[in-house]
């Protein structure tokens, strides 16, 4: 399979950035795109809502149905999940996208936003791969996929001022490990995707810093290589932490220049959890 043409995929967030990337990649081929995000009114430091992410699916040839409610609430998911099913005849992909990011060091870091992160991050993925696995299990070619790091227990993940941060990403992670193996038996697979470099978006801009921007690459390079990971035979393809460009280097990438905002490979900034290659 080569194409995500009437396909259904639900997905959590997605009002911009990598998640609205993916989103179009997807709709060019004609899939359908359920997206569950809070974003109803544009914020003066990130653009986009629910709302011009799914015209934008649209007029990328697919069908869009944005549906407001917060990842948190296990109600609002569960109606999110219903009403996806039914106006599309099912749910073939879950793609969590959501996420909530604070680099603030442990002593620091209010429990609050500890919270807020490992709600979204983790407890988020856990719910919408949770309530969409009945669905999935009467698709062709089902897959859940999770943005989040391969799992890594050098210490330098740890002592780098984000412990927080850390462990709500590497928990987005068990949830791929965990179902993976779970779900193995019914042919879904579960995987994970995560970008080589920062990639320019509000969170890069607005929370690590607005200087990585000019050496990141741009979100399509994570939608591509999502779309090669979806298009794969999902009974084949599972318990993977892909990374972005090795993913497309698979499929016959050889140049990424189109992908970058800097002039040279070599100037671009690896993201978190990679190592040097």
């Amino acid at each position: 399979m080569s194409t995500l043409a009437g396909k259904t995929l639900i997905m959590s967030g997605g009002s911009r950035g990598i998640g609205e990337a993916i989103a179009i990649r997807a709709a060019k081929d004609g899939a359908n795109v359920a997206m569950i995000a809070k974003t109803t009114e544009p914020h003066p430091a990130l653009p986009g809502t629910i709302y011009t992410a799914a015209k934008a699916v649209e007029q990328a040839g697919g069908q869009a149905l944005p549906l407001v409610g917060d990842i948190r609430d296990d109600e609002a998911v569960a109606a999110a999940v219903a009403k996806a099913a039914e106006q599309f005849g099912g749910i073939d992909i879950v793609l969590n996208n959501a996420s909530a990011i604070d680099l603030t060091p442990t002593e620091s870091v209010s429990m609050k936003r500890y919270d807020l992160m490992q709600d979204i991050n983790a407890r988020g993925s856990f719910l919408l791969s949770k309530l969409a696995i009945p669905h999935l299990r009467q698709a062709a070619n089902a897959h859940i996929l999770t943005l989040s790091p391969p799992i890594s227990l050098d210490e330098k993940w740890f002592t780098a001022g984000h412990l927080a941060y850390s462990i709500a990403k590497y928990s987005m992670s068990l949830v791929t490990v965990g179902l993976a193996a779970e779900l193995k038996k019914d042919g879904i697979a579960a995987n994970s995707l995560w970008p080589r470099t920062t990639i320019d978006t509000a969170a890069i801009r607005n929370v690590v810093g607005a200087a990585l921007a000019d050496r990141s690459r741009t979100p399509e390079i994570m939608a591509d290589a999502a779309h090669a990971i979806l298009v794969r035979p999902s009974a084949e393809s599972t318990g993977n932490f892909y990374i972005d460009d090795e993913v497309l280097a698979e499929e016959g990438v050889t140049d990424f220049a189109k992908y970058r905002l800097c002039e040279r490979e070599e100037d671009l900034q690896l993201d978190f959890w990679v190592e040097p290659s």
